[in-house]
Order: C-alpha cells, then structure tokens, then sequence
C-alpha cells in the first residue's frame, strides 16, 4: 500500500483560471474505464515541457516536440492504458490522428495540440476505441475537474496524484494546481511519467522553458522507484496569464521567485507522491548527500543508493545491512572520493565514519530505524558545500508480482 498517502480531497485541488478539463471513457485497456482526457486551455495560454531521455521514445513525446516548437497550445488529450511506444511510423501517424481530431472538436489546428499516452509499450493505439470517445471528454469539460483526471491518468497507481498551492506574485494572488501518474518504470531524466502543472499567472514566453526544467530539476528530476526511464516521460508547465499580474519577464526577479516557490511545492508534492505509491512499496526514503563539491557529484551518490535492488530489499526486509549503502556510495563513480573522510547517518544514528563502523553503532539502534515506515539516509561527503536529495521507496514482492502481472 502506499507510504502514508491518500489520494486529495478534490475540493483541495483549485481551478487555474484558463483551464477546464473533460475525462471520458474509451474502454483503450479495460471497458468501463474512465481513461480518456482532455484539457482545454485559453486563447494566450503558454506552454513548455520537457520529455523523456530514453532514445525508444513514445510517438506521442515526438509529435509533442514538434508542436511546442509551434508554440499557440489549445489543447492537450491523454490516454492511458497504451503506450504508443514502439509502435514506428503507424505510432506517429496515430498520435497525429488524435490531435487532428482533437482540433476539430476546439477549432484549432492539430499543430496547436499536444498528445500524450501511457501504458503497454509495443502495441498499436486503438484509435478506433479512443477518437469516437472524444465529444464526451469535450462535454464533460470543466474548471473544477482536476481531481476527475488525476484518477483517469492512472495506471498501475493505486492513489491519484494532485496539489494546489497559491501565491502573492505582483500584488496579485496566483494558483498553481497540478496532477501527476507514476508508480512504476520511474527513473527521469527530466521529469515524471505523465505530470501536467498550470498557473493563471502570467510568464513570457522566453521564460517558461528556463521555468519547467527549473521546476522539474528540484522535483521530478530527483526521484526513482525502479531505475528504469520511461518511454513517454512528459512534465508540461501551462501559464494562462489570467491572475492579471504583470508579465513575469526576468528571471532574477521577486516575482519569478515567488511563482517558482509555488511551483517547485506542487512538483515536489507531486513526485514525493510518486516514490511513495511506487509499485509494492512499503517504506519511504529520503537519501540526502551533503558536502559534496557540485550538486551533481552529490545526486549521483544519492541515485546510486536509491536504486540498488540490494538497499531497497534491505528496507523492505527492515534489515540493517547498511554495508549495502557503503557499496552504492562507493560505485557511484566519483572517482576521487575519499571514504576515510565521509559520514553516514541512518535517520539519527551514525552508522560509519572514518572508512567503516561507527564506534557508536549498533545494530539494535540500525534495526530500530529501519523499522519506520518513512526513513532518511543522510551522506555527509566533507569535501566541498554542494548537496542533493533524491527520494525513492523499497522492493517488496509485490514489486514483482505487479509488474510479472502488467498485461494480464
């Protein structure tokens, strides 16, 4: 079951002036379920997003690149329940077949619509399931819908994923409301699986790149369950510009500040949200490196420990083999880093320091820790001023068993 997470109230989730979202059901996957949605935006929306590393990426992420470039976003429409990833130039096509059905539902061109799909990799989108489904997601279109499609993005989540948070930027209030699917097949190398925030403030458009890769680089960009990128990573940063601020323009301003507090908020909530329902999780980690001579020396060590299959099994099993934390440290690949000088802590034990086992360590103190159901392992490097945190969960059987069971 989730780590200490429940799905939110849906009245916490506040409408963004200048979004409305409609969710109906396909039956892509399963009949009955509600696994199409749309999300309508107004006229002088902007948008920006960052996608998946993974060189196998999904149509949908493809045709996304392309039509940001365009700039003048309507609309966006998710599917989940199929990947429509490897699936070649039929993919593609497939993908661009919903944006033009899409744009002739809104009266727009399909270039002003972004697609995204998650799911099964390797098999065709059933567009003949998806496309006759459209005019009810259009009629279901609503401000206050966020809670709706946060449940219809899920796959293997067991709790839907959304948070809202607000902001005084140029004397005027901003919202920010977000929603977010992940559980398995997480390890970003830019943002989440499927994650969608919205203000109603206003950004120049010179901006809002500089603002999500900003935005997913204290957030998404710094958690794992498993290791594995996706296929079809997608993080999308929408800014209607309707909270009636003025145009944020510099990024070394008050106001840009204050917006991005908001945003970073709602984008941690939502990827702490992540590691916390990842697939058979039981326990939560924080894994935090400090003292390191660059951020990126630290998060590598950070990473390095969140995805060994044998310190997320040592938690699970709540086993204080914490030479497991010792090996990932030191095959991070920071060649030049001194491990007579390093501390660990587990939670608030010191567990080594000068090259092994603390003198204070024990293993009942190790075993008691472990025990929690939300933990942090911190690394003190002592060589520069840097650090990092990355969250991530353990592997439980159920781990196994959900993803041996994925397409049954």
């Amino acid at each position: 079951m989730p780590v200490n997470l429940a799905a939110p109230d849906p009245a916490s989730l506040k409408p963004v002036a200048g979004v409305r979202l409609g969710i109906a059901s396909a039956g892509i996957k399963k009949p009955g379920r509600r696994d199409l949605t749309l999300i309508e935006l107004s006229p002088g929306s902007h948008v920006a997003g960052v996608f998946t590393q993974n060189r196998f990426c999904a149509a949908p992420v493809t045709v996304c690149r392309q039509h940001l470039a365009g700039g003048d976003i309507r609309a966006l429409v998710i599917n989940t329940g199929n990947a429509n990833a490897g699936t070649g130039a039929e993919g593609l096509n497939r993908a661009r077949r919903t944006c033009e059905a899409v744009a002739a539902l809104f009266g727009c061109r399909a270039e002003n619509v972004l697609p995204f799909s998650t799911g099964v990799i390797l098999e065709p989108l059933p567009i003949d399931k998806l496309l006759p489904a459209l005019p009810a997601a259009q009629a279901d279109l609503a401000a206050n819908h966020w809670s709706e499609a946060a449940h219809a993005i899920m796959t293997t989540d067991i709790v839907a994923k959304g948070a809202s948070r607000q902001a005084r930027v140029g004397g005027k209030t901003v919202t920010v409301t977000g929603i977010a699917k992940g559980s398995g097949m997480i390890h970003p190398n830019m943002a989440t699986m499927l994650g969608f925030v919205a203000t109603d403030a206003a950004v120049a458009p010179a901006l809002m790149q500089q603002l999500v890769k900003d935005v997913a680089d204290v957030s998404f960009n710094c958690v794992t369950v498993d290791g594995d990128t996706s296929t079809n990573d997608s993080f999308i940063l929408i800014a209607t510009g309707q909270a009636g601020n003025a145009e944020i323009a510099d990024a070394a301003s008050a106001d840009y500040a204050a917006l991005k507090a908001a945003l970073d908020a709602v984008a941690i909530e939502l990827a702490q949200a992540m590691a916390r329902d990842g697939e058979g999780a039981t326990k939560f980690m924080t894994i935090a490196v400090e003292g390191g001579r660059d951020r990126a020396e630290c998060k590598q060590i950070a990473y390095a420990i969140a995805r060994s299959p044998l310190v997320k099994t040592a938690f699970f099993a709540s086993d204080p083999n914490l030479g497991r934390i010792l090996a990932a440290i030191g095959y991070a690949g920071v060649m030049d880093l001194d491990v007579n000088t390093l501390k660990v802590w587990l939670g608030d034990v010191l567990v080594a320091e000068n090259g092994g086992r603390a003198a204070s360590y024990t293993e009942a103190a190790g075993a008691a820790v472990m025990k929690e159901s939300e933990i942090t392992v911190r690394v003190a490097l002592n060589r520069g001023d840097a650090n990092a945190t990355v969250w991530t969960c353990d592997f439980s059987y159920d781990y196994v068993k959900i993803n041996a069971e994925y397409r049954t």
